[in-house]
């Protein structure tokens, strides 16, 4: 093959092929034809009933004013 660059003659024996899918087996995107497993079953533990706590809940002084309403106006 023949290039030809600034007025200069170059020969190469390469034969230009260009860009081309790699073809070897190792290249190869693999086929799997059996589905994966399901994930496993999560414990059921979260849906257990808990015990209250020993020193009762915690209860602010101010929590009936943040969900007060406002009163009916007639």
């Amino acid at each position: 093959m023949e290039y030809e660059y600034e007025n200069e003659r170059i020969e190469s024996d390469e034969e230009e092929e260009g860009c081309k899918t790699p073809i070897r087996d190792e290249n190869q995107i693999r086929l799997n034809l059996k589905c994966p497993p399901p994930p496993p079953k999560k414990n059921k533990s979260n849906g257990a009933k808990r015990e209250a706590p020993k020193n009762g809940y915690y209860q602010p002084p101010d929590l009936d004013l943040l969900f007060a309403t406002p009163p009916l106006s007639s």
